[in-house]
């Protein structure tokens, strides 16, 4: 905000004084009348004035004398209209540092956003990546006490809808009456946070001079998704894992009778045109279900639970060791991307975030699309009544914490380091049967055939799939340019045969090293 010299009242040293007429107007930033104004009363040398007529002060007074106070004589200086830094520190102005903790802006230029405000992002690049379009240090970061601020994105940028009634969008693009908010407002308050999110975006690349109408083409196309509600039957087909077939096609089938239901012939045009198809709309709700972050949030006084697309921030990937974290900053509702404190980085690394934690491949591959090798909140489900010590695995693998926090402790590992304990053996140690009473011991015998029994339950596990990991590893590298669908599925059914076999080779090892 700019302020006029030419209207300005004191209330420090005069009670009042009248305009000082300059030859041209004087328009001053905020910082700038700090230093203006201290230089004004700085040649005043009494305190107890209690009214100066500046302009006499100007022009040398009504007789050509300043003016003086009956106790002190006062002589001013003229005022020239020139801002200099003050020589007193206390009225200098305070160095801002434009860029936080040394971290330069990412492409500025190409980041801008000339809308309400400006997304900002320091020493990262977004690019392509092993795991697809990710985000990427462009310089080292050497570790902080505190965490560092790398992303900026304001509300205004997002796309949000509250999680229950009223409805509230952020920003207000839809008004009332229209008939997609009467389609948004149709569904069920409780399940359907992805229809009524996909509603949203498909009308904001619709709407005119939206935002994400440029940033729609960040978005993956339907060919680059991942996600199983866009995959063929042979797709769903090759998961190997019926349970999760039969939960996308009803995902898949809940998607499409919403679309017939409100995308009919008897809809307005300014309708149809936002899903013309339904794997239009389809690929809207795999977006929705991808790319979503729940967040509270607080507007005014209203503290709400809302479902938002978040740009650029969107295109951080998944890790269960991430290293950096989500943070909502309530005073000027931005959500910021901070590094975690003490973490190092070096240049070229990806910068990844938690999506969920305690959540299976299945779930994972449900909303997102994707399965993570070494999920250390896997399960195998055993059936059999053998069950090894659970003090003495966790002991044989250096394994610390609550079951909730299980974490492998390196500092306890041989001085070469135990690079078997990933996060698959921190899966098993939740997943395997286990039993713990008190101090009575275990029997080492007793163990190693518990423990041989629980393999061959996995055996059996593995026997059940139509092709082994070998095999699967082989049609992988035979398919260069198999759809994503088609790929990612494989790639679950490997990862879960590589699990299994992961917690067979530990309860191999814990025979091994258990106390005899």
């Amino acid at each position: 905000m700019a302020f006029s010299l030419l209207a300005q009242q004191s209330t420090h040293c005069f009670s009042s004084y009248s305009q000082v007429t300059l030859t041209a107007p004087l328009t001053l930033t905020r910082h700038q009348h700090i230093k203006h104004s201290c230089q004004l009363f700085s040649g005043c040398y009494c305190c107890f004035c209690n009214s100066i007529q500046l302009q006499s002060v100007i022009n040398g007074g009504a007789h050509g004398r300043p003016p003086f106070c009956s106790a002190i004589r006062c002589r001013f200086q003229p005022i020239k209209a020139s801002v200099q830094t003050p020589s007193f520190p206390l009225f200098q102005a305070p160095q801002v540092d434009p860029f936080p903790l040394g971290m330069e802006p990412a492409d500025p230029d190409f980041y801008k956003i000339g809308f309400l405000e400006s997304f900002r992002a320091y020493g990262v690049d977004f690019r392509e990546g092993p795991d697809g379009f990710g985000v990427f240090a462009s310089k080292d970061v050497e570790p902080l006490r505190r965490a560092r601020l790398i992303m900026e994105v304001p509300l205004e940028l997002m796309l949000t809808i509250t999680k229950g009634l009223p409805w509230m969008f952020f920003p207000d693009i839809i008004p009332v009456g229209h008939p997609i908010f009467d389609i948004i407002d149709s569904t069920n308050p409780e399940t359907d946070w992805d229809l009524r999110l996909a509603c949203l975006l498909l009308y904001a690349f619709d709407h005119k001079e939206n935002f994400w109408q440029l940033y729609g083409d960040f978005l993956p196309s339907p060919n680059e998704c991942t996600s199983l509600l866009l995959a063929k039957e042979e797709d769903l087909m090759e998961l190997q894992d019926e349970n999760l077939a039969s939960t996308m096609q009803e995902q898949r089938h809940r998607a499409l009778e919403f679309w017939e239901k409100n995308w009919h012939s008897g809809q307005p045009l300014k309708v149809k045109r936002l899903a013309h198809d339904s794997e239009r709309f389809l690929w809207a709700v795999s977006m929705a279900q991808s790319r979503c972050i729940d967040f509270q949030i607080r507007v005014g006084a209203l503290v709400k639970d809302a479902n938002m697309l978040v740009p650029y921030a969107d295109m951080l990937n998944h890790s269960f060791q991430p290293n950096c974290f989500f943070h909502w900053r309530f005073k000027d509702r931005m959500l910021e991307v901070m590094i975690n404190a003490g973490q190092r980085i070096r240049k070229g690394e990806e910068m990844t975030v938690n999506y969920f934690s305690g959540q299976k491949n299945d779930i994972l591959m449900q909303r997102y699309g994707f399965s993570y090798p070494g999920n250390p909140w896997d399960t195998i489900q055993f059936s059999g009544d053998a069950k090894i010590h659970l003090d003495s695995f966790l002991s044989v693998f250096n394994i610390s914490g609550l079951p909730e926090e299980y974490y492998h402790n390196s500092q306890l590992a041989s001085e070469g380091g135990d690079s078997f304990v990933d996060g698959a053996v921190i899966a098993a140690a939740r997943t395997l049967p286990t039993w713990s009473d008190g101090d009575i011991p275990p029997i080492p015998s007793m163990e190693r055939d518990a423990a041989k029994a629980l393999q061959k339950e996995c055996r059996k596990m593995l026997a059940k799939f139509p092709t082994t990991s070998k095999q699967d590893e082989r049609i992988l590298e035979s398919l260069p340019n198999a759809r994503r669908t088609h790929e990612a599925a494989i790639k679950y059914r490997l990862h879960r045969k590589k699990f299994i076999q992961k917690v067979m080779d530990a309860l191999e090892k814990y025979q091994e090293l258990i106390l005899f």
